[in-house]
């Protein structure tokens, strides 16, 4: 089973397991657990971990959009991020190690000059900025979007 499928089992698991929570104590009337917590809490926790965050799972995802003046980084629903061809000074399509280099998937670096913006797979897009900034940007077709980004930055 692979990385997704791991923290996908255990996102609906856990939501299972706040519906069970919420069926049997706050409609059937029976306690779960030997300590109990209050109906009140229990619906505050199905709402988080039974609705919101399986729903905040199924939502998330990367997209990347290469135009004439920029590459538009879009990690939803959470940033939203424009990098204009001109700031680009290098295009390097490459393997990685997510979890070495930047720890893990997902949304890293946010304060440093190495961010990272990845969902699975251990393949991606380096870009190097004029600031010196390094940008990976996870893909499963690293050679074709390095492609785009290179024959539009040519064409300027």
């Amino acid at each position: 089973m692979n990385r997704v499928a791991w923290v996908m089992f255990f996102v609906v698991a856990l939501a299972l397991l706040m519906w069970y929570t919420l069926i049997v104590q706050v409609f059937m009337g029976q306690p779960v657990g030997t300590s109990p917590g209050p109906d009140w809490l229990v619906v505050v926790f199905w709402v988080l971990f039974g609705l919101l965050f399986p729903v905040l799972f199924y939502a998330m995802h990367l997209e990347v959009i290469v135009d004439p003046a920029a590459v538009h980084i879009y990690f939803r629903p959470f940033v939203r991020r424009e990098i204009g061809l001109g700031e680009i000074v290098g295009v390097t399509p490459r393997a990685y190690d997510p979890v070495r280099e930047y720890g893990g998937w997902g949304i890293r670096g946010m304060m440093g000059k190495k961010k990272a913006y990845t969902t699975t797979g251990r393949q991606g897009v380096e870009l190097t900025l004029r600031d010196g900034e390094k940008v990976m940007i996870g893909s499963q077709h690293p050679e074709i979007l390095a492609k785009a980004i290179n024959d539009l930055r040519k064409a300027q």
